[in-house]
């Protein structure tokens, strides 16, 4: 599976807590569902266990919402990260 991450997606990863191999793993095995304007939403939640913006949380969940090119591959749009 091709996949490829936008340069807006790309440059909000970092203030977002996600890193570019949590999207990957996210697309690749995640949990796909339809989103609006005919995107597809991908979920995966992984164990984080750590700080982050000055409080603790166990796990991570990443919605890497994507769209597919013509030549079949993934081109991920945006990133939208919870912590819980």
């Amino acid at each position: 599976m091709n996949i490829t991450i936008h340069p807006h997606a790309q440059a909000r990863l970092v203030e977002r807590g996600a890193t570019v191999e949590e999207v990957i793993a996210t697309v690749e095995g995640g949990k796909a569902a339809q989103a609006d304007f005919d995107r597809t939403r991908f979920r995966r939640r992984f164990p984080f266990n750590a700080e982050w913006r000055e409080k603790t949380y166990a796990t991570k969940q990443i919605d890497a919402i994507a769209v597919q090119t013509e030549s079949e591959e993934w081109l991920v749009i945006t990133v939208i990260v919870k912590f819980f």
